[in-house]
């Protein structure tokens, strides 16, 4: 639990219900993430303008929205708030045994790969330790997001952090759903794809992701063809299942829906090797011993794995 939400009447209790506020555009959903009351948040909020002099949210039945001077406040003192708690959790985090909160941020790829067996085996080892572990498409700055590590593909890693390889890649592979091979012919060659209906990705830069392949040291990026375009990997495979067209997906995701036969992997021959996941943090900060402990595990599932 952030140390923020325990302190009482001051002004960091204030301060943090007001991002919260402002992360959520709710006053209920503000208060749920901070285990307090609607009306103790409200309080909190309202005590923060009345001592600043200023309104920091525009206030219907229906919505909440930040004014001008609210916006400007909350990405000032969001960026501090955020190093402080860190700070202040670390410190106290620094005994031998791991315990506390360890907060990962990864693509939702990488979070498929890592839940079983990295977290699963982590949390085993380690039961005092509560694992927060959010996934979205974008690359997020895991120190203002107020994140321990993020995960991410080895190219995405930013140059300023640490970077700790997985000792597993993330894997991807074509799928189709049965009936829709009964309609139409397996592809043989990914030049095949032309004729038929794709499941398009939209890649967290905006543009349409290329499917990659690679067979004899022959490399192919193509733009498939396709109706449908979706930007989570969830979404795909349910489009896939459904028989919408083919899709190009992380083999983690679709691995229970290929073993039930709810879908057929084609192109096997062609799918590219697997991509380097790595878990990264700030190079700069303290290392709680909950995230060194993490760390140490990765290492030696890799040393073990060599």
């Amino acid at each position: 639990m952030p140390i923020f939400r325990t302190v009482e009447g001051g002004g960091f209790t204030e301060i943090r219900a007001a991002i919260a506020v402002a992360e959520h555009l709710s006053f209920r959903a503000a208060a749920d993430a901070l285990s307090m009351s609607p009306t103790a948040l409200s309080s909190n909020v309202r005590a923060l303008e009345d001592r600043l002099g200023i309104r920091l949210f525009n206030r219907t039945t229906r919505s909440v929205s930040l004014t001008s001077a609210g916006e400007e406040f909350i990405a000032s003192v969001a960026p501090s708030l955020a190093a402080i708690e860190q700070a202040m959790q670390a410190a106290g985090s620094h005994g031998t045994r791991p315990s506390g909160t360890l907060r990962i941020n990864s693509s939702v790829t990488g979070a498929h790969e890592i839940l079983t067996p990295l977290i699963q085996a982590y949390m085993a080892q380690h039961p005092a330790v509560q694992v927060e572990l959010s996934s979205e498409s974008r690359l997020v700055d895991v120190v203002l997001e107020g994140c321990d590590a993020g995960i991410r593909l080895a190219e995405s890693v930013p140059a300023e952090m640490v970077a700790v390889p997985l000792p597993f890649g993330l894997d991807f592979c074509v799928v189709g759903a049965p009936g829709y091979f009964a309609d139409h012919p397996a592809p043989r060659t990914p030049l095949d794809l032309a004729a038929h209906s794709c499941i398009r990705s939209r890649a967290s830069g905006g543009g349409i992701y290329r499917w990659e392949f690679e067979q004899n040291g022959e490399t192919l990026e193509i733009d498939v063809p396709g109706a449908l375009t979706l930007d989570d990997q969830s979404l795909m495979l349910k489009a896939a299942i459904a028989g919408i067209g083919l899709a190009y997906i992380s083999r983690a995701i679709a691995a229970e829906a290929i073993a039930s036969g709810r879908l057929v992997t084609v192109l096997e021959d062609w799918v590219a090797g697997s991509s380097l996941l790595c878990l990264y943090y700030p190079r700069n900060r303290n290392t709680s011993a909950a995230l060194r402990a993490l760390i140490d595990l990765i290492r030696a599932d890799s040393g073990s794995r060599g």
